[in-house]
């Protein structure tokens, strides 16, 4: 037979397993506690009448001990569900413990008040948004920036962006959607149709360099045959044509007669060999000599020249 007095008497004195000492005052961590006080009235295990309040999944639930059940430990405590409305709980409460003590009544409905209070309070907060502080480490935050700069790498996207954007063009997918450079698009597609047959394609910047060193290599320096004459009618201008008598008047006889003998040769010669011929001859003229005409006046007023 159960005692309540003795077995209060043991917890109190010897030793309770639930019973929490703080300089405030003895707590109880039983969970079928009512008001969570290591006291006589709201023992748990020392009253063999008890009833509290628990909450299972967000529902209430009134839980009765009667010592009619204490020797059935599975089917000791009886519980009975609360609606979610507060009057209505009440109501269930003042039902089934019509003829309870008064103080045990008054702590179920009191923890009932709290619970709902509680229960109210817990979905404002769910509906606030509330910005919640993470520490993120930085060895982690180093570590993962590399793996992503790497899979980047690997991923090679803007390649393959670039590949499915020329394709879908190339399918006229888009249409005359987008106003794209129509030259780089053609250059794009030869380069295409070079690799697969195995050439290389050179940029139009390449092609304008090599026609200017066409249009370069295409420049000629041609000498004429009238150019001689009119060399000789501005000598005749100046008196350098024949009119000095020395001795150096038979070397100048011997230029003039290859000057003569060459431009029989070149009227016979084919136009390539001329022009070879006579940059010769302009390399033969620059290196000779210039020649210094002197006139030299006596007392008597004759006069004498001379070339040197």
């Amino acid at each position: 037979m159960q005692h309540d007095e003795v077995i209060w008497q043991v917890i109190r004195h010897n030793h309770c397993s639930y019973m929490a000492k703080i300089e405030t005052g003895n707590f109880c961590r039983n969970p079928y506690n009512v008001t969570g006080i290591c006291n006589r009235s709201s023992c748990p295990l020392a009253n063999s009448r008890y009833a509290t309040i628990r909450e299972d999944k967000g529902v209430f639930y009134l839980y009765m001990k009667t010592i009619e059940r204490s020797h059935m430990p599975d089917k000791l405590w009886e519980r009975l569900k609360l609606p979610k409305n507060y009057e209505k709980a009440l109501e269930i409460i003042n039902n089934n413990m019509m003829y309870w003590p008064k103080y045990l009544v008054h702590k179920t409905k009191q923890r009932l008040t709290k619970m709902t209070q509680m229960r109210i309070r817990m979905r404002k907060l769910a509906l606030k948004t509330r910005e919640t502080v993470m520490t993120m480490p930085r060895k982690v935050g180093k570590r993962e920036k590399r793996r992503e700069e790497k899979s980047l790498q690997a991923a090679q996207l803007e390649k393959n962006i670039e590949k499915e954007l020329m394709e879908r063009l190339k399918a006229g997918l888009y249409g005359d959607i987008y106003n794209y450079h129509e030259k780089a698009f053609n250059n794009i597609i030869e380069t295409e149709e070079a690799l697969k047959k195995g050439k290389k394609v050179v940029d139009d910047k390449d092609d304008d360099d090599d026609e200017g060193e066409e249009k370069e290599a295409e420049v000629e320096y041609v000498y004429l045959e009238g150019d001689e004459f009119e060399m000789e009618d501005d000598m005749e201008d100046f008196g350098l044509d024949g009119s000095f008598e020395d001795d150096d008047t038979g070397n100048d006889d011997n230029d003039d007669d290859e000057d003569t003998s060459d431009r029989k040769r070149s009227r016979k010669e084919s136009g390539v060999v001329v022009e070879k011929r006579e940059k010769k001859d302009t390399h033969a003229k620059l290196k000779r000599k210039t020649r210094v005409h002197v006139e030299v006046e006596n007392d008597a007023g004759e006069r004498r020249t001379g070339v040197h």
